[in-house]
């Protein structure tokens, strides 16, 4: 693990501290992430995979329990059963999605960073199916 990912790992587990690290893979999960009305579940956990080319390039996708639905429809850009799931129990799917801007700098607290990425999520939700 690259000093930056710890750096950001550290950030994200002040916001989320429930979140687990899965090193094989660089996967993360943050459990019971909550959703907002209109969701077939309160809360779902959350997961995503930090690429290879990150922080320069941004991340992409993040994964969910199988089976989501909001205001009883599947959600756009949303596969249900996803073909690189992640190394957590359950099946799960995947929301195609990225950042709408993406500048981190060499401060990890400073410009984008994974917890951003994390906390951008409820936009995602918010903006429902």
């Amino acid at each position: 693990m690259t000093e930056r990912i710890q750096a950001e790992l550290a950030l994200i587990l002040q916001a989320f501290p429930d979140a687990v690290y899965h090193e094989e893979g660089c996967w993360v999960c943050l459990p019971s992430y909550p959703l907002p009305e209109g969701w077939n579940r309160a809360a779902t956990d959350v997961a995503f995979q930090i690429s290879d080319g990150y922080p320069t390039a941004p991340p992409y996708g993040f994964y969910v329990h199988s089976g989501i639905q909001c205001e009883g429809a599947v959600p756009n850009n949303y596969t249900d059963t996803a073909s690189n799931e992640p190394p957590f129990e359950g099946t799960w799917g995947q929301f195609s999605w990225t950042p709408k801007e993406w500048k981190p700098t060499g401060d990890v607290r400073r410009g984008s960073n994974l917890l951003q990425w994390c906390l951008g999520f409820a936009d995602r939700f918010q903006e429902g199916a």
